[in-house]
């Protein structure tokens, strides 16, 4: 049967002893279920990708998992080393600071009468809810004041500085920015205009310039670009995991392009590629672009992250404990 080319073996049957992450993981791989194949597979491309020390790992994800649970697992994720490089969109900013500032957000329903829901004074991201005072309130009253402390400081910042200053500035040990402050790990937010977090640097410059004596920062548009551009060229290897679409993972792949592609990476997205989105395409539509080697260590898992990530991500750190970081930008 191993000399058939499109045939890797056979269909086992499973029982009901399942007590480990390590017999489940097992159990995706020769199950011949369709999805938990692939998840079988991420796994083996991460534990490859940690393997070669050369490699610099980019993690990209989108905000709304943020307002989810799987927030204190990205962070620890991060404090562990596993994680050398994030690429985010404004909305994990958003989250992040509003729940370690206190704003609380609860579990609720996709199948609600959000005009009702509006009339109490509730945002709905799916089925998770946050009141509007635990959001933007929040995110600008702790914006405003870490701005009228760094505007002191000096007069013009690139965002992945500022999130290290706001992260230092966090008293919540879930939080991403907190996590990635500490173990210096660079955020990049290319969006980072598209939420509460823009909006409140731009409401900050206002009030400021509506002061004799007021500070408004200037951001540095290309700074952080700037250091993207050096992490990739200085990288022997590079490797993503990639959950979600949109302009995060499109920012991992595209720079990786620049030195040849991607040697590693795991699509984990709900997105179709029917509709031409970059947010549904397969490792292998990158090829074509040169984001991905052909050579790449590649999977794709068409699920929810919220599902994958905390069978993945404790899978990879029961395995490993412990990544030394690369802490590439001091």
């Amino acid at each position: 049967m191993s000399e058939i080319p499109f045939i890797v073996g056979d269909v086992l049957d499973l029982d009901v002893g399942i007590r480990s992450l390590d017999e489940l993981i097992n159990a995706y791989r020769v199950m011949g279920g369709f999805q938990s194949r692939h998840l079988a597979d991420a796994v083996d491309v991460l534990l490859e990708m940690y393997s070669n020390r050369d490699t610099t790992v980019f993690m990209s994800f989108t905000g709304n998992l943020v307002s989810t649970g799987l927030r204190g697992l990205i962070a620890k994720f991060i404090e562990r080393g596993f994680v050398d490089v994030v690429i985010t969109t404004a909305g994990t900013l958003d989250h992040d600071i509003a729940k370690s500032m206190g704003g609380k957000y609860r579990l609720s329903y996709f199948d609600v009468d959000d005009v009702e829901m509006s009339r109490a004074g509730i945002h709905r991201i799916g089925n998770v809810a946050v009141s509007k005072e635990h959001y933007g309130p929040l995110i600008e009253r702790f914006v405003h004041s870490a701005l009228s402390e760094l505007s002191r400081v000096k007069g013009e910042w690139g965002i992945r500085e500022l999130i290290w200053e706001l992260g230092s500035r966090v008293d919540d040990e879930y939080s991403i920015i907190r996590a990635a402050a500490r173990a210096r790990v660079p955020i990049y937010v290319p969006g980072f205009v598209d939420g509460a977090f823009g909006t409140a640097i731009l409401t900050y410059n206002e009030t400021q310039r509506a002061r004799a004596e007021g500070r408004p920062i200037r951001i540095d548009l290309l700074k952080d670009e700037h250091e993207l551009m050096d992490i990739v060229y200085s990288s022997k290897s590079l490797g993503a995991l990639i959950v979600g679409g949109g302009i995060s993972k499109h920012h991992v792949i595209w720079w990786s392009q620049f030195t040849g592609g991607l040697d590693y990476v795991v699509y984990i997205t709900m997105a179709v590629e029917w509709d031409g989105s970059l947010s549904g395409a397969r490792p292998r539509e990158a090829i074509t672009w040169g984001k991905v080697k052909p050579t790449a260590k590649q999977a794709f898992v068409f699920a929810d992250a919220t599902i994958v990530l905390p069978i993945v991500i404790p899978y990879i750190v029961a395995k490993l404990n412990y990544r030394e970081p690369k802490r590439i930008i001091q």
